[in-house]
């Protein structure tokens, strides 16, 4: 089964790390994504641009509003993603227990993914 893992980090906290420790973590995550390519868990994954830089869409009163920054205000913000294969959620969170973020302070959320059909 496929997991989706979610990784926020705090982007001032990150931004106000020394440079070294900046390098420090990166390298962990190169390690970290080396590892889950070689045991098979990986399918996908990718670190974001930062939430200054994205656009948020609504659906109002029949129309389409889009907005500058994330969508909710909040003190983490969403840095990356991996889809990880697992045999159970126990696995899927025993690998996303070992992302680097959650060493600086930051948060992963682990979610099943429910494969959608392609259209007919």
């Amino acid at each position: 089964m496929q997991y989706m893992v979610l990784i926020y980090d705090h982007e001032a906290k990150w931004e106000s790390l020394p440079a070294q420790e900046q390098e420090r973590v990166m390298t962990e995550y190169r390690e970290f994504t080396t590892g889950l390519v070689k045991s098979g868990h990986f399918r996908s994954g990718d670190q974001l641009a930062p939430s200054a830089t994205a656009k948020s869409l609504r659906g109002r009163e029949g129309k389409v509003l889009a907005t500058d920054g994330p969508f909710a205000e909040t003190r983490e913000q969403l840095a990356g993603y991996y889809l990880v294969e697992a045999r159970d959620m126990d696995e899927a969170v025993a690998l996303a227990g070992r992302i680097p973020s959650l060493r600086i302070g930051g948060s992963v959320e682990v979610r099943p993914v429910i494969p959608m059909s392609a259209p007919a």
